[in-house]
């Protein structure tokens, strides 16, 4: 989400009473089956909370657009659970981003890579191009293990609006349109992840963040 964007008109959605809410270390099988079933669950990272749905899953991700009134062609980033996932939304993976999931995973470090062809142009916006990364989250990490699979990263607000720090905020934005928030407390992250693009010939930062750009630039020229 870009600092200066301007809400786009959402949709009219239908409103619950409210989602299913688990606390931070309770059994994810309802987390798992809502996920498979295309639902939207809302969870902490080590900076904000954000919406996961399954990216392979077009009618899923098209809701995530509808709930938080994104844009279409904005591409949505990813969490994945290791490394070795990677190659299941990422096409290459170049020495430089080697170096930095090395220093960086798990952490609020997104590189944005050439994406997969499997990936819906949805999740991707149409770029060619998907960011990507390993939360260092307990409950993040926790929900990755139950999933064994991709899981979309965009922050749990909807377009234009603060990012969530706490369960309740997340609440008071969908109003119930969410199917489970995993309940974190409240978060101390001040900014969201930082986004370094390895796609072209050098390293670009795209958003400042947590990790400080001058750091990672440096780390890259070593």
């Amino acid at each position: 989400m870009g600092l200066f964007q301007q809400p786009a008109e959402r949709l009219k959605l239908p409103t619950r009473s409210k989602p299913i809410i688990l606390a931070a270390a309770s059994p994810l099988g309802k987390a798992v089956e809502i996920f498979k079933n295309g639902g939207v669950v809302a969870y902490p990272t080590e900076t904000f909370y954000g919406l996961g749905v399954d990216p392979f899953n077009e009618k899923a991700v098209k809701r995530l657009f509808s709930l938080k009134g994104r844009e279409k062609g904005k591409p949505v980033s990813l969490i994945i659970k290791d490394r070795a996932m990677l190659d299941a939304v990422a096409e290459a993976v170049p020495p430089i981003a080697e170096r930095l999931m090395k220093k960086y995973w798990p952490g609020p470090l997104t590189i944005i890579f050439k994406a997969s062809r499997g990936l819906p142009s949805s999740v991707t916006g149409s770029t060619g191009t998907i960011g990507v990364r390993v939360s260092s989250g307990a409950a993040a990490k926790r929900l990755m293990n139950a999933l064994s699979s991709p899981l979309t990263a965009t922050s749990a607000n909807p377009s234009g609006s603060p990012a969530s720090a706490s369960a309740g905020q997340v609440v008071d934005y969908f109003n119930g349109n969410i199917d489970l928030l995993i309940d974190g407390g409240t978060l101390q992250g001040s900014s969201g992840s930082t986004i370094v693009d390895v796609t072209g010939d050098e390293p670009r930062i795209v958003r400042e963040g947590e990790v400080p750009s001058g750091e990672i630039l440096r780390d890259v020229k070593d």
